[in-house]
């Protein structure tokens, strides 16, 4: 969290973005051991107040294959977003419709007060593409937020 109305925003992909006017991009392979250090010493101890994944696995073509790994990608970022969202965060990540297992909702839903799924707009109808949304991180508690 930054003082009110300075904001910050952070990137990362597996390739070199192009730049973005106020924002901060790395490039970072987000399944690598080290990537959550490297992560966490962008934000120089800052909490976030939403985490958003826009990750995929590479696709295979085999449909159980693709789910197994679209879901190790979305629990691996809803783990870090519990480590670093600040009190009433909100956490929104890729999944494939089917792709958001009962554990993984559960998760969610005992970590957030709303979950729920959406499908913008901008993304093709016959994709299975789609996006949860879960708002109202309920921790950290209050007195372990780093304040800057």
């Amino acid at each position: 969290r930054s003082t009110e109305g300075e904001g910050r925003v952070f990137a990362i992909d597996l390739q070199v973005m192009e730049t973005i006017a106020g924002v901060e991009a790395a490039v970072v392979d987000f399944m690598e051991p080290d990537a959550e250090d490297r992560i966490l010493a962008m934000l120089g101890g800052l909490r976030a107040d939403i985490v958003l994944s826009d990750m995929a696995a590479p696709s295979t073509g085999h449909k159980g294959t693709d789910h197994l790994r679209i879901m190790a990608v979305c629990e691996t970022a809803l783990h870090f977003a519990c480590k670093i969202l600040a009190r009433e965060g909100v956490f929104l990540a890729k999944v494939l419709q089917g792709g958001t297992e009962h554990a993984l909702l559960e998760a969610m839903k005992r970590n957030f007060t709303a979950v729920k799924h959406v499908k913008p707009a901008a993304s093709r109808q016959n994709s299975s593409e789609l996006y949860v949304i879960a708002t109202g991180f309920r921790g950290p508690e209050p007195d372990s937020e780093t304040e800057s």
